[in-house]
C-alpha cells in the first residue's frame, strides 16, 4: 500500500497533506485521540520516539473519532494538547477508512518511497515494560537500510469511534 493522499486541518490551524509529512527516511502516521486510556498510557513513549526520530521521519497524529460521541476528542480539545507534531482532525473519517485504521493508537510507517512497511502497535506493552519495541525497531531498520523486523502487529487500543 502507498501512503494515502490526504489533506487535513491541524491544531495549528494549517492544512497538512501526506506530501508535507515526509521525512528523509519516511513517514509515521499514528491514529490518536484525547480520551483513550491506551493513547494516554503510550503518550510519553510516543513523544520520546518523536523527539528521537523527528529529524529523520515526518510524524503526524490523526484523530478520526466522532466528537459527538466523545466530546473530549473535539477539535477544540485537541488544540489543548500542543503536540510537537501535526495533530490532525479527520472530521469525515475518510482518512481513517483509506488507511484501514481501526484503533487508537494505530501506527502506520511508510518508507521514503511512500510504501507501507509497518502497521500495528507502538510496542508489546502499553503499561511501560515492553520486551519488543516495534516502532523503534522498524524506524532503526529503515535508517540502517536493513529489513524491517515486523510488517504488522495487532493494534492495541480503543476502537475508532465511528459516526
Amino acid at each position: 500500500m502507498k501512503i494515502p493522499k490526504f489533506s487535513l486541518k491541524g491544531t495549528d490551524e494549517k492544512v497538512h497533506s501526506s506530501e508535507d509529512l515526509k521525512g528523509e527516511y519516511g513517514s509515521v502516521i499514528i491514529f490518536w485521540c484525547n480520551h483513550c486510556p491506551y493513547v494516554k498510557a503510550w503518550e510519553k513513549e510516543v513523544l520520546r520516539i518523536v523527539e528521537n526520530y523527528k529529524d529523520k521521519f515526518g510524524f503526524a497524529f490523526i484523530n478520526s473519532n466522532d466528537p459527538n460521541k466523545y466530546p473530549e476528542d473535539s477539535f477544540e480539545n485537541m488544540k489543548k494538547k500542543n503536540y510537537p507534531v501535526p495533530y490532525l482532525f479527520d472530521e469525515t473519517q475518510e482518512v481513517a477508512k483509506m488507511f484501514g485504521a481501526e484503533r487508537t493508537p494505530h501506527v502506520f510507517v511508510f518508507d521514503k518511497d511512500g510504501n507501507l512497511v509497518y502497521k500495528g502497535a507502538v510496542d508489546d506493552d502499553y503499561e511501560g515494560n515492553p520486551k519488543k519495541r516495534y516502532l523503534i525497531e522498524v524506524l532503526d531498520a529503515l535508517i540502517s537500510g536493513k529489513e524491517v523486523p515486523y510488517m504488522e502487529t495487532p493494534a492495541v487500543g480503543c476502537t475508532i469511534k465511528w459516526k
